[in-house]
């Protein structure tokens, strides 16, 4: 059977302004880590150590030190169709910049087209982290639901600094809800004290990202936010099925979840070596 086509997208038009003065003269993801290293190397790396090989980065504020870092250090072959594509805002549906990480992949969507893949992999650019993000799509085909959201486990008292999976007990993982930034919330029914906290990670059927995206586009009331509006959305739309959990290749204990709008599996970060 031949493999699914995969596009990476990661979202870079961070502005930063919580790590001012790092950020006076460059975008978030451009900010030096370790030495030679930029916060995007970490999401760059992931993705290239998963397999997913045709990568566009979608960048808006001070942009220049982020590109300039990329073209230097990033470099696929040409010959086998791979890239890594800095892509600036375009204003291609209109006379604004991007008004959201939503907005972002509406108004990017020629790519989509461009590429025509089978399934979109969505991530930040400036969360430090390792991920193996073939296992999630594993997880995410084997659904057959359109969404996958990778999801962590986090002290209660930190649900209001994230988007929260609310879980259903009563139904081996179904997703109850998806709240963004909740004063009050729930714990897990294993772990009263912890919550599920979405990394920001995602993947989605390609129909139905852009679908979703076109929608929530016609809508003045949203705030055109991944998590605040497309993942809920999708929970909304999905359909009432569900998987059976099972461990992944990974050796050691679970520490991230993968969730379709119906489903948590225990998924592990990949033990294979990046270049980060």
């Amino acid at each position: 059977m031949a493999s699914p086509r995969v596009l990476a997208i990661i979202l870079a038009g961070g502005e930063g302004k919580r790590l001012m003065p790092l950020t006076v003269d460059r975008a978030k993801p451009a900010v030096p880590f370790g030495g030679i290293y930029r916060l995007i190397d970490f999401s760059l790396s992931n993705m290239i150590n998963s397999g997913f090989l045709k990568v566009v980065v979608l960048t808006q504020y001070k942009s220049h030190s982020l590109d300039r870092h990329i073209s230097k250090t990033w470099r696929m072959s040409d010959m086998l169709g791979n890239y890594i594509a800095p892509v600036p805002a375009q204003q291609r549906v209109g006379k604004h910049w991007f008004l959201g990480s939503a907005d972002a992949i509406y108004q990017s969507l020629n790519l989509v087209e461009d590429e025509r893949p089978d399934y979109v992999v969505i991530t930040g650019a400036d969360n430090i982290y390792r991920m193996d993000f073939s296992q999630m799509l594993e997880h995410h085909i084997a659904s057959g639901l359109p969404c996958t959201v990778a999801g962590i486990r986090q002290p209660r008292e930190l649900a209001d600094q994230f988007g929260i999976i609310e879980s259903d007990p009563d139904s081996a993982g179904k997703i109850k809800a998806f709240v963004e930034k909740p004063k009050e919330t729930p714990g897990l029914p294993d772990s009263p004290d912890e919550v599920l906290a979405s990394m920001g990670n995602y993947i989605m059927n390609a129909d139905a990202l852009t679908e979703a995206v076109t929608i929530d586009a016609a809508d003045e009331a949203s705030k055109h936010d991944m998590g605040g509006n497309i993942v809920p959305w999708f929970v909304n739309q999905a359909p009432p099925a569900f998987t059976t959990s099972r461990t992944t290749r990974s050796p050691g204990p679970p520490s991230a979840t993968a969730t379709t709008g119906a489903t948590l599996v225990p998924l592990t970060p990949s033990m294979r070596p990046t270049r980060t």
